[in-house]
């Protein structure tokens, strides 16, 4: 289970050249330097010259200004977007396989109601859940899935977006 953001955690939102190579180059300064990241999401922008990498790291022993610096002497990285969760979108995505035979068929079904999710598969005996959400929601389905049985799980790493401004 993916731990939600605390105040030892912090989103970055690094917008890159979309090069072959750029990916293993921001992973490698990472390794390099000891910085453990947490979640790693990446995809083209909208601009296809430019790709966004999300970063949810682990600010307990480095700072956030240290691993920015790092960050900004790889030639493709073109900027760096602290995004505070008070400030931001985040979202997830969260596939897993549960046991789910005739027995908690019905349970698991609600559940998967409750939480707005979609079953994508099914078998007699499981059931393959599709959820996207706020990281925190998937972690308490995941939770309530354990007792059934998670068979298979898989998690995307966090997206994130700056929250839009309202008009005042």
């Amino acid at each position: 289970m993916m731990a939600a953001p605390t105040s030892t955690h912090q989103t970055l939102s690094v917008l890159v050249e979309n090069r072959s190579g750029v990916l293993a180059r921001v992973s490698g300064m990472f390794a390099r330097r000891g910085f453990n990241i947490i979640s790693l999401a990446v995809a083209p922008s909208d601009d296809p010259r430019f790709s966004r990498i999300n970063l949810v790291i682990d600010v307990e022993e480095t700072s956030v200004e240290q691993m920015t610096k790092q960050l900004f002497k790889l030639v493709n990285v073109v900027k760096i977007t602290e995004l505070h969760p008070s400030e931001a979108v985040e979202r997830e995505l969260l596939m897993l396989t549960v046991a789910a035979g005739t027995n908690h068929r019905g349970e698991v079904v609600e559940l998967v109601d409750i939480f707005d999710a979609k079953i994508v598969d099914v078998s007699p005996a499981a059931v393959t859940v599709m959820l996207a959400g706020e990281p925190d929601r998937l972690d308490d389905f995941e939770d309530l899935m354990r007792s059934y049985g998670i068979v298979e799980i898989q998690r995307t790493g966090r997206v994130a977006l700056p929250r839009v401004r309202k008009a005042s």
